[in-house]
């Protein structure tokens, strides 16, 4: 039987395909909950600060198991990490048996852990010893995950700076630093085979303080600008985040992984800094990652891979008053540890939610606009589909 030339069971299974698709419309930014603070809320209370935001996916940076505690059942994808003073102990393929069985099992699947980062940032660690490490460490944790009959759910990475780049600009120049061409070899290996992301931890900010006079201010915030145009592809970017993301693109296909799928593990602007950290301000803060969210809600992709949406997770949560290092360290924070939004990037604050005796009209990381237009569309494909079924039930009736 056909109905507008084609057959019911057609338009049934693209009425099915359609509906899945209108309900992962509405993609969640992902959130780094750092803790190297005294003064931050616990766990519940994060966890209540994130649901009234609509965040649903977080990275901490060990295994804290209040945390993971915490999140059981909260539907939160959780990234935890390895740290790096433990990747040598993990090499071995019983401690790295242990270590999951302690500080994963346990909490799996009550807590949608989707994936273990083995350290952070470790080929542009102060420690080069560290790079002999992390890939060895990533086999015996898989070869873990695997042996719990955990692997096809939790994925093994360990995300790196930007500082491995040799070259950067233009993005199809994009080249890994020599020295770091064996180690990156095995681990591009590792990840090509395991079906595992390349997570970059890439900051425009820093390229803009370096060289204030030289770059485009606008261009680093996604602000409108005239952008720039890569001489050898043509493609067109208008923000340093896409060059950026690119640049690792190319290296990765001079290395024989080109179809590696790339994704920020960290991203963001700092609020304040010191007199030489040029840009360091709420308002270039606020407007970074306002603009930024806007770009996620779009499910924009790179010039390079237009099509396939970019996995973003901003840095930071809160502000963290005990980071080393100069001012800005301490000032990435989206919250104040208090649940005051530090700057305005269309969250609503858990203080605000909890203390206005009205409901709050922005919540979420969607206008209500789209919410509205959303549920439109949801329940049109469903009776849509309910009539077509009905129909194709009738019609088979025997007369």
């Amino acid at each position: 039987m056909k109905l507008f030339g084609y057959t019911i069971s057609t338009l049934l299974h693209v009425l099915f395909v359609l509906s899945f698709s209108i309900s992962g419309m509405v993609s969640s930014l992902g959130i780094n909950y750092g803790q190297v603070a005294n003064n931050l809320p616990p766990p519940a209370t994060v966890l209540s600060l994130m649901t009234s935001v609509r965040l649903t996916k977080a990275r901490i940076y060990d295994t804290n198991p209040q945390v993971l505690t915490t999140f059981a059942n909260s539907g939160v994808e959780l990234i935890v990490t390895v740290e790096n003073n433990m990747l040598v102990t993990l090499m071995n393929p019983q401690q790295a048996l242990q270590w999951v069985t302690s500080h994963i099992k346990p909490y799996y699947p009550a807590t949608n852990i989707t994936g273990i980062s083995v350290g952070n940032e470790v080929f542009t660690d102060g420690d080069t010893s560290l790079t002999n490490y992390v890939v060895p460490a990533m086999v015996s944790v898989h070869a873990a995950l695997v042996q719990l009959g955990l692997s096809s759910f939790i994925q093994v990475f360990s995300p790196t700076s930007a500082g491995v780049l040799q070259e950067s600009y233009p993005p199809s120049a994009g080249a890994f630093k020599p020295e770091l061409t064996g180690v990156l070899t095995q681990f591009l290996r590792f990840l090509q085979t395991t079906n595992s992301p390349f997570w970059v931890n890439a900051y425009p900010y820093f390229a803009y303080k370096d060289d204030p006079t030289r770059i485009q201010l606008d261009y680093v915030l996604f602000n409108p600008n005239a952008g720039m145009v890569d001489p050898y592809t043509k493609l067109h970017y208008d923000n340093m985040l896409y060059a950026q993301v690119d640049a690792v693109i190319f290296a990765l296909w001079r290395l024989g992984h080109g179809g590696l799928d790339v994704r920020v593990s960290e991203t963001g602007w700092p609020s304040m800094g010191d007199t030489n950290e040029i840009g360091a301000t709420v308002q270039n803060a606020a407007t970074y990652n306002k603009n930024l969210l806007t770009r996620q809600m779009a499910h924009e992709g790179t010039p390079l891979r237009p099509n396939n949406r970019l996995e973003v997770y901003v840095f930071a949560l809160f502000n963290e008053d005990l980071k080393p290092g100069p001012t800005s360290e301490r000032h990435y924070g989206l919250f104040q540890p208090d649940g005051t939004m530090a700057y305005n990037v269309g969250l609503t604050s858990l203080a605000n939610h909890e203390h206005s005796s009205k409901p709050s009209t922005s919540i979420s990381l969607t206008s209500s606009a789209s919410k509205e237009t959303f549920k439109g569309y949801q329940c049109l494909v469903y009776w849509m589909y309910v009539v077509l079924l009905a129909f194709q039930v009738l019609m088979r009736r025997p007369t």
